[in-house]
This record gives C-alpha cells, sequence and structure tokens, in this order.
C-alpha cells in the first residue's frame, strides 16, 4: 500500500472524531476508525469510514492519525499504553503523525511530546474551536501546537479538518489557547441562557427577546449557535455538558497552579455540574439553560 493512498486512522469516533472524519472523506482522504465503544462507529461508518478493531490495527495499517478522545488520560493511553499506538506500532515503519484534537491538559500534553521517541511518533496538538457541527462543516478553528516541521508534516490533514488555523507555538499552547477561549464560550453561554431567563420572567416573549438581543450591543455568535436550542429545548449534542464540565475543571486545575482566580470559570463550573447532578451530563452543554431556571429563591 503506497503512503498516499494509506487511511488517516481516527481513534475515538463520537462527536468530534466524527466530524473529523467527514472533513477527511470529503477531501478525499480514506478513514480508518477506532472505539472503545463499538456503538460509536456506526454514524462513523454510515459516512464512508471503516471501523477498525483495535489500536493496533490502525498504528499498522495508518500512518498519520487523528487523536478524538476525551481526556488527557485517553490520550497518554492511546499513544504510551500497553496496546497503545507506541507498543503496536512495527518497529520497521515510519514515524507516526498523531494530530491530536482533544481538549487536554496543556502541560502534560507538553511533557508527553517532550518524552516521546522522535523516530517512532511525532506529535502535534490541534484542539478545534467550535462545536462538531461547525467543525464538519469547515468552520472550526484549529489552534495547533508543535514542532514546526511536524506541523508541515501534518498540514495535508490540518488544513482538511479545519481550513483556517493558527500555529500557537510549543506543543501545549494549543491547549492552552483553547482553554481560554473555551472559558469565554463557557460564560457568553451561560450569560445567554441567563438573560433569556430572566427575559421571560419578566414576561417578555423569548423568541422575540433573542431576535432583539441578536440587533443588540449584546450580540455574540453563541446566540446564534446556541440561542434556538435553549428556546425549543433540543439538547441534542454538539458538545456535551461533561465535555464542558471536563474543560473548566483544567481551567480552574490551570488557574491554582498560576495562582489565579477566575471567579466566572468558577460559577460556570457550578453550573455544569448542576446539570450533571440532574442527569443531563450527555446533553448539548446549552442545556445550561436548564440550570439556571431551577436556581429560583
Amino acid at each position: 500500500m503506497s503512503e498516499e493512498r494509506k487511511p488517516v486512522g481516527i481513534i475515538g469516533t463520537g462527536l468530534m472524531g466524527t466530524a473529523c472524519a467527514r472533513r477527511l472523506l470529503a477531501a478525499g482522504f480514506g478513514v480508518l476508525g477506532y472505539d472503545t465503544d463499538a456503538g460509536k462507529c456506526g454514524a462513523f461508518m454510515a459516512l464512508g469510514g471503516r471501523a477498525a478493531r483495535s489500536v493496533a490495527e490502525i498504528a499498522h495499517d495508518c500512518d498519520k492519525v487523528v487523536i478524538a478522545v476525551f481526556n488527557t488520560d485517553q490520550v497518554e493511553d492511546t499513544i504510551e499504553g500497553p496496546r497503545g499506538l507506541l507498543a503496536t506500532r512495527p518497529a520497521a515503519a515510519p514515524p507516526l503523525m498523531a494530530i491530536c484534537v482533544s481538549t487536554c491538559d496543556p502541560d502534560r500534553i507538553a511533557a508527553l511530546a517532550a518524552r516521546l521517541p522522535a523516530a517512532r511518533l511525532r506529535y502535534v496538538a490541534a484542539p478545534i474551536s467550535g462545536t462538531s457541527e461547525q467543525t464538519a462543516r469547515g468552520e472550526g478553528l484549529g489552534l495547533i501546537g508543535g514542532e514546526r516541521a511536524a506541523v508541515d508534516a501534518a498540514r495535508d490533514v490540518i488544513e482538511a479538518i479545519c481550513p483556517r488555523w493558527h500555529r500557537l507555538g510549543a506543543t501545549g499552547n494549543g491547549g492552552r489557547a483553547k482553554l481560554a477561549i473555551n472559558l469565554i464560550l463557557g460564560i457568553n453561554r451561560a450569560a445567554l441562557a441567563e438573560g433569556l431567563v430572566f427575559a421571560e420572567r419578566m414576561g417578555l416573549a423569548p423568541e422575540t427577546f433573542l431576535n432583539v438581543a441578536r440587533d443588540s450591543a449584546a450580540y455574540s455568535q453563541i446566540m446564534d449557535i446556541k440561542g434556538g436550542k435553549m428556546l425549543t429545548g433540543d439538547f441534542s449534542p454538539q458538545g456535551y455538558a461533561t465535555q464542558s464540565l471536563k474543560d473548566f475543571s483544567l481551567m480552574l486545575e490551570q488557574a491554582r497552579r498560576l495562582k489565579q482566580q477566575l471567579p466566572l470559570a468558577e460559577t460556570y463550573a457550578a453550573l455544569m455540574k448542576g446539570c450533571v447532578a440532574a442527569g443531563e451530563g450527555e446533553l448539548d452543554n446549552s442545556a445550561v439553560i436548564r440550570e439556571i431556571r431551577r436556581r429560583t429563591s
């Protein structure tokens, strides 16, 4: 099998992994996907991707792999675990290029990249700013961190997934930018939800109010992406509440290391904990409006 015809591996075929697959297939790549939850492979295969039976199959059949797992622990295990990419990559194969789109602890990711043997695996951190639906439409923004040579080697995959992207320097910097951007987005979601609930409690028609707010100085893209979901109660996930809680927990952990208070991030994390406690963790993060509605005096 020639290098040009090898499929791109995707490890983690949930919302973001499937969105990446959609972009790669549209760009003419073959994709070979694996997930520990075999049930998640259905949507992936419906797009035209092939399902792998193991990480080892991807390590054997692919020279480039997109990692789209849930958290830092899973990234480390995917690469360094006993059944991970390093352990199962054939010894004579060229270095595997790993492009990780997961939102992770940037310090641990920087340490991971530093200890990886370059002759076996090259790593690019490529978290994406945008929902899974935005990513599938080519509207996600790639926040790229890594050595320039590695980024150049991964450019075809990066640009297929994210036509818009920025290289931010060292490996951990993409993740640092993603956390800071997600902080702003989460607070914007909460602000929109709170404004909608407040307007509704004062007797304003929610749909009319949202249209007016879109035309006001308060406008943000969140109104277009999440406003309709909040009003209709359509919480089909573009990004899970559990993911938002994981991201904000990472932010607060980073802030504690830096001795910086993040009072609004603490408030948002508490809202997401309320959603998860109410059994809404697998709903879209726009379900924050439910938690705000529950907070009555």
